[in-house]
């Protein structure tokens, strides 16, 4: 039997210096995820025009993708719980690869439908792998710290953010438009296969909070963490917090190429690079200086004066304001990056033994994404692409009032 060694914590750093080597394996997660969600962006446009449908049906995407994270969040924590993060993450690679092998019969057969259901087994994976990868970076350290080192390991999210659109884009976007989608797929499903190897033979310490929870009685012990999770105000409040930040987030990202060619500001492929290396480079920086300030400012302070600006960012796009609304856009980018990191550090702290199906409950959030995608896609083709972007307002202001509540002392249980 494996000897599970435990994280303790009790350097004064960001991350004690025997756990830098987990700490950079667990990272490497965090860009493969960014880099296969931004890609969702993309393929909207491309399967709008590949295929000949409309925006509305095009966000299945992206609700295929995040149904999926719903699904299969829950049963990612009970796994994680009994077997470990190393096995999880494997497994979440695994699934991971499954579906981007799934795109090549996808190709040949010209089915949007079997793109989905490939869509849906990576969104499975990106579950488990998220599940396992954002409490493991917050409590790999001091806890006073997590905001900001997992602030940190985001910031590599933020990277193959970057990379996906431009990368994937510019290949489907390129020549005469006939690029095959299942090339770039193939390729990322052999990469992945080949991170999972090396998760196999590697070991990571389980966190110490949540060492051996999982072989005490585990029906009790889910039931009970369950329980006590929903009793907990702090919880509540930062699962509705983080579903409403999903909706804006993963909203904008949908319909950003849409926006800013609807009146010919840009063409498809300036598009893809000015989203890759303008919105989402910014977001990167962003989220880079957001966990050094939270070194020094209260993660609260901060989540409250971005929320304020990116509910004025989102509005500014709403009214249509020609170079102003076009500003906002990039405030939006600017100034939720430290969003998601900073309502997940609050809402696990002090989870304990729950931390692992806290996680769970967290990462089915991104079903936040689906809804929001479509209701933007929604009032998009009703009225027009700027009116739409009240959906990511309305979003925003409800992480606005989270962050007041946390700032008053109000998610103290």
């Amino acid at each position: 039997m494996t000897t599970k060694h435990t994280v303790t914590h009790h350097s004064s750093g960001l991350t004690p210096g025997k756990y830098i080597v987990p700490f950079i394996l667990i990272t490497t997660l965090f860009f493969m995820w960014g880099f296969a969600r931004s890609i969702l962006d993309v393929l909207n446009k491309h399967f709008q025009e590949s295929m000949d449908i409309s925006v509305v049906r095009s966000t299945m995407i992206q609700a295929t993708t995040y149904v999926a994270y719903a699904l299969m969040a829950l049963p990612a924590g009970i796994f994680i719980t009994r077997y470990g993060y190393r096995r999880g993450v494997v497994l979440g690679l695994l699934l991971f690869a499954a579906g981007a092998f799934g795109f090549i019969p996808g190709d040949i057969a010209g089915s949007f439908g079997i793109f989905l259901a490939s869509l849906f087994v990576i969104g499975c994976g990106l579950a488990v792998l998220e599940t396992a990868a954002n409490p493991y970076a917050a409590e790999l350290g001091e806890p006073s710290k997590a905001a900001s080192r997992l602030n940190l390991a985001q910031s590599f999210n933020g990277l193959g953010c970057i990379l996906g659109p431009v990368l994937v884009g510019g290949f489907l976007f390129s020549g005469d438009g006939g690029s095959s989608v299942a090339l770039p797929y193939a390729i990322m499903g052999c990469v992945v296969l080949l991170v999972a190897f090396l998760f196999s033979r590697v070991n990571l310490p389980e966190i110490g909070n949540d060492a051996g929870t999982g072989d005490d009685n585990p029906r009790h012990s889910l039931t009970g963490n369950i329980s006590v999770l929903w009793r907990s105000r702090r919880f509540r409040y930062g699962v509705m917090a983080l579903f409403c930040y999903e909706i804006a987030e993963i909203a904008i990202n949908s319909l950003f190429i849409n926006y800013v060619t609807d009146d010919g500001w840009m063409d498809k492929v300036t598009a893809t690079w000015v989203l890759s290396f303008g919105a989402l480079g910014l977001f990167l920086l962003a989220r880079i200086a957001g966990s050094a300030v939270m070194n020094y400012v209260k993660a609260e302070k901060v989540l409250l004066f971005c929320a304020i600006m990116t509910v004025a960012g989102a509005s500014l796009v709403a009214l249509n304001l020609g170079a102003l609304s076009k500003t906002g856009l990039f405030m939006c980018y600017a100034f939720e990056a430290i969003m998601f990191p900073t309502i997940f550090a609050i809402t696990i702290s002090g989870c304990a033994s729950a931390t692992k199906i806290a996680s769970s409950f967290l990462m089915m959030t991104p079903l936040g994404g689906a809804v929001g995608t479509f209701l933007m896609g929604w009032v998009a083709a009703t009225t027009d692409i700027s009116v739409s972007f009240i959906v990511p307002a309305m979003a925003y202001a409800a992480v606005l009032i989270y962050a007041i509540s946390a700032m008053c002392g109000k998610l103290k249980n």
